[in-house]
């Protein structure tokens, strides 16, 4: 009897191990992030998109085995703004100081991948992480909001002002230092297509031609040097996609691409005048793919849904099993992506994902006392609503310190040289002028945001129906903007060398901002 019990004890035993190694078998494996964003570039231009001058098969290849999203966007278009929305999953104006371009980022606010660094994963990043601005420290050490550095490796690259960093061979010695078995979260900063440009690249070494361009966009003349322009930005987009690709393939040698993440996007739109810096559909529209061959179901789907920059954060932490409350980061205001990716719809996917909140306060400086431009607006369906609080001032900063909000480039200059020297007003209007307090655009009709709505009685109904979603939106993100105390963020200082510019230069100091031409100063203007 007792050999008998002893018998079955150990059936049981036996059985039990058995079961708990069949159940932690089972376990799902937590997803390895690849998250490449690239440095200034308008969703259009990429080939899933139909664009045919501008050649990007890694990201083609990412939305043909994965998700190609349609309507993506940032809610604040200008590099740090963008890049603080996707690290936290908070819309900018919830950010404190991190609204504005080179602020000092709060330290109370922590990004996802300080988190995942924290909770088990391997986390790094390359070239280009949130900047500029000054991460602060943490008990007297810099902050690495997008992980530690891997720079090492350089390369020769194919034109002037294209970055020496071979992305793709330090992406390879961030895969060798990673302790075996530990999931990695890396972030591939790019630092193209940013300006500057070698002038002509993209026809002497990337045998395109202006022929090639299907469309300039209709607030610009259409002429030689802005499709020019136009082709040396689409080179420094397939230097990007390159260096993307290489990784792929890495990842596929290893055996590691099935359960990575590889999300590709841009910070902000093109840098090119009426787009970077700006709250219009080619400012905030990005392009947006997402492969993940063990997570993603029926791949190759095109999803049309809006989709926030603020999604990518609470994405990441549910993958990895992590809440942003038990890991000790801020509440999350975007929506995880997972409802997406475990789909298998394309189309709309989830009816609630129908708006994005966008705005500003302050970019680059170059108005009296750092001054910004502060803006609101909410995409919804086809139409994009827009409240300007301060259009008494300019929206590029001010013509005599070089309209600072607007990168300096061939396609600048000569807008600006069509209205001196030819009186053309047209595009220096579109371009720089100053603008109503409120506009309203269908961005499908009129995606170039030429033609404002506003006091069209036909669409008197829809300006208020927005105008009151934004507010009430905005009032729940306790926006200080919307409760009456936008004045905070003026007050924030900005990080960057040259901040007080405008007093500084306008006093009779020499200085000057690298990233405008000496041609982009003017002449003070009413």
């Amino acid at each position: 009897m007792k050999r008998a019990i002893l018998h079955i004890s150990l059936l049981l035993l036996i059985s039990s191990v058995i079961h708990s190694c069949e159940t932690k078998k089972a376990e799902p494996k937590r997803p390895n992030i690849l998250f490449a964003i690239a440095d200034d570039a308008s969703w259009k231009h990429f080939g899933a998109y139909g664009c045919n001058w501008v050649k990007t098969p890694a990201f083609d290849r990412i939305a043909n085995e994965g998700i190609l999203f349609t309507r993506a966007y940032t809610p604040n278009a200008k590099c740090a703004p963008s890049r603080s929305c996707i690290l936290t999953g908070r819309n900018s104006w919830q950010l404190e100081e991190a609204v504005n371009h080179s602020p000092l980022f709060p330290a109370k606010f922590k990004t996802y991948a300080e988190a995942l660094g924290e909770n088990g994963y391997y986390v790094g990043s390359v070239a280009k992480g949130w900047a500029p601005g000054d991460p602060g420290e943490i008990n007297g050490k810099k902050r690495e909001l997008t992980g530690p550095k891997f720079d090492e490796f350089k390369t020769t690259p194919p034109a002037k002002h294209i970055s020496q960093n071979d992305y793709a061979k330090n992406f390879e010695a961030f895969l060798e230092a990673r302790p075996e078995g530990k999931p990695f979260c890396f972030w591939y900063g790019s630092t193209e297509p940013h300006r500057r440009y070698e002038f002509e690249a993209g026809m002497k070494y990337g045998g395109k031609t202006m022929d090639q361009i299907d469309e300039v966009p209709t607030f610009w003349p259409d002429v030689d040097t802005i499709r020019k322009d136009m082709l040396d930005y689409a080179f420094e987009i397939e230097y990007f996609d390159k260096h993307l690709q290489m990784m792929l393939e890495k990842l596929e040698e290893i055996g590691e691409l099935e359960n990575t993440i590889v999300l590709v996007t841009a910070d902000n739109g093109m840098p090119f005048p009426r787009i970077k810096g700006q709250v219009y559909e080619y400012s905030n529209h990005l392009p947006l793919a997402v492969m993940w061959p063990d997570g993603i179901k029926n791949p190759g789907r095109v999803v049309d849904d809006f989709v926030n920059f603020i999604d990518f954060t609470p994405t990441y932490l549910e993958v990895a099993g992590l809440t942003a409350e038990e890991i000790g980061m801020q509440a999350v205001t975007g929506k995880s992506l997972t409802d997406i990716f475990y789909s298998d719809k394309e189309g709309i996917v989830v009816s609630e994902r129908d708006f994005i909140l966008v705005g500003k306060e302050r970019h680059d400086v170059g108005r009296p006392d750092d001054q910004g431009y502060p803006v609101r607006g909410i995409f919804k369906d086809d139409y994009l609503y827009l409240r300007n609080f301060n259009p008494e001032r300019w929206p590029k900063g001010n013509p005599e310190t070089g309209y600072l909000n607007c990168d300096g480039s061939p396609t600048k200059t000569y807008i600006l040289d069509s209205r001196r020297k030819k009186g053309i007003m047209e595009y220096w209007q579109l371009n720089f002028g100053k603008r109503a307090s409120e506009e309203l655009y269908n961005v499908v009709k009129d995606p170039y945001c030429m033609n404002n709505l506003i006091g069209n009685a036909e669409f008197a109904k829809l300006k208020i129906e927005m105008e009151t979603e934004m507010i009430e939106k905005l009032t729940l993100d306790e926006d200080p903007r919307i409760l009456g105390n936008g004045k905070i963020f003026e007050s924030y200082i900005y990080n960057g060398a040259v901040q007080n510019y405008y007093n500084r230069y306008m006093g009779g100091e020499k200085v000057k901002a690298g990233w405008v031409n000496e041609t982009d100063y003017d002449s003070k203007l009413d």
